[in-house]
């Protein structure tokens, strides 16, 4: 079975999304971004799409959104 290396690279990192959301607790896009070494937007669109499958939870606290695993 060919898999496009898009939807393995998207694994990859749902998986290193979700594993430093349980070691860290609760994070932001920016310390996220830091992790992964991308943009606070490309951070802010994969929790957004955990947050649609239902794997992470925003809370929006002074301005800053607070990112936990569900």
């Amino acid at each position: 079975m060919n898999i496009p290396m898009s939807i393995i690279m998207n694994i990859q990192i749902k998986k290193n999304v979700l594993k430093f959301l349980g070691k860290e607790k609760v994070i932001t896009s920016s310390e996220l971004a830091g992790h992964l070494k991308v943009s606070w937007n490309t951070a802010q669109n994969y929790l957004l799409r955990l947050l649609v499958e239902g794997k992470v939870i925003e809370k929006k606290k002074k301005g800053v959104n607070l990112w936990l695993k569900k």
